[in-house]
């Protein structure tokens, strides 16, 4: 049995202010589903001491972890084991900077959203992405973070099929998220590690060691190792 199985990508009401999900019912739901852990990412922010503590004390035995979604010139980035917000990091540079001063651990949010939608790309008045995963591979974003969403729960089937391929192009790690704003889809994406997590600082260890994998199919009671059982789906056709 796996350590820990964690929602790595997770908004609520109190600091997302696009989101639906009571942080209660969060973690609600993710007891049902089969969830030991979630990684709350609230957008541009994270919880403070006095909402995060009592919050973990009153749902003992179950890891909440302190996380953030922070949205910079290179896209959306999950960043765990930072202290805080901290400025210049809408800057993606900046936010590695400031990473690697704290030893936190930043995962690209999907990569790929719309990359397979024609018309995305012609509202902006530039050609159909048609890049091959050792090419995508390339793109400066990747050489700035330690791992990649390949399992985001808005996203398309393809859309993760393709961040999985660039994962392994890259040697990087992948992890699983929801990307719930609501109780819907929580648990659906995932990333399972190896051991039993006790504190953020074990768990950015963790993290950094590699010592995880995506996952999928839990609230099915079928979890699977998505870098290992993903089927093969056609870039372009």
């Amino acid at each position: 049995m796996p350590g820990t199985i964690i929602d790595m990508h997770l908004h609520t009401t109190r600091g997302a202010s696009d989101s639906m999900l009571d942080p209660d019912d969060l973690i609600a739901e993710a007891r049902r589903v089969g969830l030991t852990g979630v990684n709350i990412t609230e957008h541009d922010r994270m919880w403070e001491p006095w909402d995060l503590n009592p919050f973990r004390k009153k749902h003992e035995g179950i890891f909440v972890s302190n996380g953030m979604e922070v949205s910079t010139d290179m896209g959306h980035i999950l960043a765990i084991g930072l202290k805080g917000y901290a400025p210049g990091i809408r800057r993606l540079e900046k936010l590695r900077e400031v990473a690697d001063e704290q030893g936190a651990f930043l995962i690209v949010a999907h990569p790929f959203r719309h990359f397979f939608d024609p018309v995305h790309f012609k509202r902006e008045g530039k050609e159909p992405f048609r890049l091959t995963p050792e090419e995508a591979a390339k793109l400066p974003v990747f050489q700035l973070v330690d791992a990649i969403e390949v399992l985001n729960g808005c996203n398309t089937p393809r859309e993760n099929y393709f961040a999985l391929q660039v994962a392994k192009v890259l040697g990087k790690p992948g992890t699983g998220g929801s990307d719930a704003h609501s109780t819907q889809g929580i648990g659906y994406f995932t990333a399972v590690f190896e051991e039993e997590l006790v504190s953020q600082e074990h768990m950015v260890d963790q993290l950094h060691k590699g010592r995880f994998f995506p996952g999928r199919g839990l609230p099915e009671g079928k979890l699977e190792n998505y870098w290992e059982t993903a089927e093969p789906i056609p870039f372009y056709e």
